[in-house]
């Protein structure tokens, strides 16, 4: 199996995010650490489940449709042999030389896309997690309010690392890479904290 950094990444910001947004929520709505716990790994494995599925038919779509258009292009090469001429024509004079579909298939298999964006979704997402598992599996009194802090400290951490590793990857700098996805993550996470708390003072 293939590692690709790009579906990894992909995943873990994705992870990271909604996983939090899912604990903050809850603490804000003053919900007990069990269950922070069962909805966090409901999410875990729904939404990771449902990116890796989304992923794959994207991907797997793409390549049809290349190879497809791919098919049709050699038919044409095959049978209008000289529209396809003028057609050539047309692209140097207009454009320069390039590839006239402008289509390219993914490198790699939907499966393999599809698994990567799923590990690296489920690998970082359970990070916001860990206090709440660790305080529920132990038996430690820890407080819902240490278990969450430790929660942002951890979460804020993969956000940045994830940030950094995707700047490395699309080749931009990586500490302004890292501060951006953490922005986003921490935007994300007040929000449903704040959704959560408002939730919890109107339902009773």
């Amino acid at each position: 199996m293939k590692f690709s950094i790009e579906n990894f990444v992909y995943g873990a910001i994705d992870g990271a995010v909604t996983t939090f947004a899912v604990v903050a929520a809850v603490v804000g709505a003053l919900l007990s650490p069990s269950i922070i716990v069962i909805l966090g790994f409901a999410n875990l494995f729904a939404d990771g489940f449902s990116m890796a599925i989304g992923n794959y038919l994207a991907v797997k779509t793409h390549n049809e449709y290349v190879a497809r258009e791919r098919k049709k292009e050699e038919w044409e090469i095959d049978n209008l042999i000289e529209e396809e001429k003028q057609e050539i024509r047309d692209i140097y004079v207009n454009k320069g030389f390039k590839e006239e579909l402008g289509l390219i298939e993914d490198k790699n298999s939907p499966i393999v896309n599809a698994v990567n964006t799923f590990v690296g979704f489920n690998a970082i997402g359970i990070i916001p997690l860990i206090p709440f598992i660790f305080s529920y599996i132990s038996g430690f009194n820890i407080s819902i309010g240490n278990a969450f802090f430790y929660s942002i400290i951890a979460t804020a951490s993969s956000f940045f690392l994830i940030g950094s590793i995707r700047g490395k990857v699309v080749q931009k700098p990586m500490a302004s890479s890292g501060f951006n996805t953490l922005l986003i993550g921490g935007t994300a996470a007040v929000v449903s904290y704040l959704v959560g708390y408002l939730l919890s003072t109107i339902v009773h």
